[in-house]
């Protein structure tokens, strides 16, 4: 039975090779004058979201806290939030959670 499986140097160099590929093919996105406003603007009020957000305590805080540091990572890729899941994203450490009811009459 023959092999079609590829040695460890086979393997490196065909991935040197489509990384290459990739470099050539490359389209570089022009940003606007506008779009690079709106994003130095989101990201000082991501920035300083999270720096007041440092002392608050509660539940709600360290997921929205792991949010705004998911979406300062991932500024580069296509797809952002829009302006109105953005601005819940910035109120959410400091929004208190709804309080559980219960239905404890005794």
């Amino acid at each position: 039975m023959p092999s079609n499986r590829l040695t460890p140097l086979q393997e490196s160099e065909a991935r040197r090779i489509a990384a290459e590929e990739a470099r050539k093919n490359k389209v570089t996105r022009v940003y606007s004058d506008d779009e690079k406003a709106q994003r130095k603007e989101r990201v000082a009020k991501a920035k300083d979201a999270l720096a007041r957000s440092a002392g608050v305590k509660g539940v709600q805080v360290p997921p929205a806290r792991a949010a705004l540091k998911s979406y300062l990572q991932k500024l580069n890729e296509p797809r952002q939030p829009d302006d109105a899941q953005f601005e819940a994203l910035l109120e959410a450490p400091f929004k208190a959670p709804p309080k559980k009811r219960t239905n404890d009459r005794f």
